[in-house]
């Protein structure tokens, strides 16, 4: 583990545009690229990529791709491969989400302690929701919707919100306990322990980038980026040899500053953050990365961005790695093989993990302020 340190002065600042997607911009002017590439043959040479940039709205956040054409996939079959790939999105959203009555979980919760049939793609979400609990220590959980209503966030949130009482959430927060959650692989079934509510906001995102990309993978599209919100992949690299690209978002800054970006090739990012969703009530940020060992918002991060081989394992750990804190967060991305983690702690100090020395690149300190 190594903590970053500042550019040298002269060195670029953070500019650019949206957060989490690909830097296009200032930060771009101080990469190295790599050197030893073999040139390209005349009939590569002979043929001009063709980008193709699509953006829309679904599982309540943005959704953005870029991709590239190929010598046997134009702007037009790119296109049609990104809409093959945006109708899986919708598609898996109407499955996965705890807001739709109609979904397979929300079922399951109307059904709590009765055994549910759910597809395939419900099941493998859960299992590893599953998992990122045990490997967590129980700070991942997706029973943690059972607390839902007394914590609002975002859109959901009150005109004037506040925390709710102590009182109220110890009493909630006994209910929560991912270990009460009975998968049958034989019957393919899902138990929801009765009293609870299972809730995969915290990991659905990153399994729908994942089959989002493994349909533009199947048309034939190359070198892509596919972008949900804070979770996205980077397929490929661009026409011009280089990888992907993407900025870690300032945490106190404004939404288009980042502090540091990283490469992508064939790789996810995830960012979990205490800006996204929160607000300030008397003095104190509450924000709805929740602790389910207190019930309350975690406090020992401002951000955590993952890096893995896939976007459902970086969803599934960035949460987690912001609650456990710099030191068990920092162990944690280092057990699980291809990942590793970027840690904005408490104190505004930048932790980075082993994997990642050398990947990632300092464009200026974070903001500071509470």
């Amino acid at each position: 583990m190594s903590r970053l340190p500042l550019p040298h002065a002269g060195a670029c600042g953070a500019r650019g545009g949206l957060a989490l997607v690909v830097a296009l911009g200032a930060a771009l002017a101080c990469r190295t690229e790599p050197s030893g590439r073999a040139a390209p043959s005349a009939s590569a040479a002979a043929f001009s990529a063709a980008r193709v940039e699509v953006r829309e709205t679904a599982m309540g956040t943005k959704v953005h791709v870029i991709a590239y054409t190929t010598p046997a996939l134009d702007s037009a079959g790119v296109e049609r491969a990104i809409g093959v790939a945006l109708a899986e999105v919708r598609r898996l959203e109407k499955l996965l989400s705890e807001w739709d009555p109609a979904s397979e979980i929300s079922r399951a919760n109307l059904a709590a302690g009765a055994p549910v049939a759910v597809g395939p793609e419900t099941w493998a979400v859960l299992e590893k929701g599953l998992w990122a609990g045990r490997v967590s220590e129980g700070t991942f959980d997706v029973t943690f919707e059972t607390m839902s209503d007394l914590w609002r966030f975002g859109s959901a949130a009150d005109r004037d919100p506040k925390p709710p009482s102590a009182e109220a959430v110890a009493k909630r927060r006994g209910l929560v306990d991912y270990r009460l959650v009975v998968l049958d692989a034989t019957a393919r079934t899902v138990t929801v322990p009765a009293g609870r509510r299972v809730g995969l906001g915290g990991i659905a995102k990153g399994y729908i980038v994942d089959r989002g990309a493994a349909e533009l993978r199947r048309a034939g599209v190359a070198a892509f980026l596919f972008q949900a919100g804070g979770d996205l992949y980077g397929a490929g690299r661009k026409p011009d040899g280089t990888a992907w690209v993407s900025g870690i978002q300032d945490p106190r800054g404004p939404s288009d500053r980042f502090f540091a970006v990283i490469d992508l090739e064939d790789h996810a990012f995830s960012t979990a953050g205490d800006y996204a969703r929160s607000f300030v009530h008397e003095g104190r940020r509450y924000h709805h990365i929740l602790d389910p060992r207190t019930g309350f918002p975690a406090t020992a991060s401002r951000s955590v961005t993952v890096w893995a081989p896939d976007a459902l394992t970086a969803d599934a750990l960035d949460d987690a790695i912001f609650i456990l804190g710099t030191e068990k967060g920092l162990a944690l991305a280092e057990s699980v093989d291809g990942v590793g983690c970027v840690i904005v702690d408490a104190k505004n100090t930048v932790h980075v993990s082993r994997r990642l020395e050398g990947r990632v690149r300092l464009l200026g300190a974070p903001s500071d302020s509470p």
